[in-house]
């Protein structure tokens, strides 16, 4: 079945997906600061900072080498409907928002332990 498009609204969408996204000062100055906080408490050692079409993503390490614990991705401003920074690890998501500090939020929940 065919589907009618817009050549105006696709686009725009090509546009707004394609283009560079970075993290701002301040978001900069948020992901920073909970890392370092993160890395005098010991849970952290390393960080990485990606850039691929139309995302950024602040990446978190417990070692060198390893897998990223955690992943912040920021996307293009409006090309997620449920918004556009996510936070993942280990390919699940965690949390999903429209501001940094909306998603930053699963860091301040307290660890449980789950089994022994």
């Amino acid at each position: 079945m065919s589907k009618i498009v817009r050549l105006s609204e696709y686009r725009r969408r090509i546009k707004r997906e394609s283009r560079q996204v970075y993290f701002t000062r301040r978001e900069l100055n948020l992901l920073l600061s909970l890392y370092s906080h993160r890395v005098i408490g010991g849970e952290w050692k390393d960080y990485a900072i990606d850039q691929g079409k139309g995302l950024s993503a602040f990446s978190v390490f417990g070692n060198r080498g390893d897998r990223p614990i955690f992943t912040i991705f920021k996307f293009s401003g409006g090309t997620h409907q449920n918004g556009d920074f996510v936070v993942g690890s280990g390919g699940n998501t965690l949390k999903r928002g429209r501001s940094l500090t909306e998603v930053m939020s699963v860091f301040e929940q307290p660890l449980k332990l789950v089994s022994n």
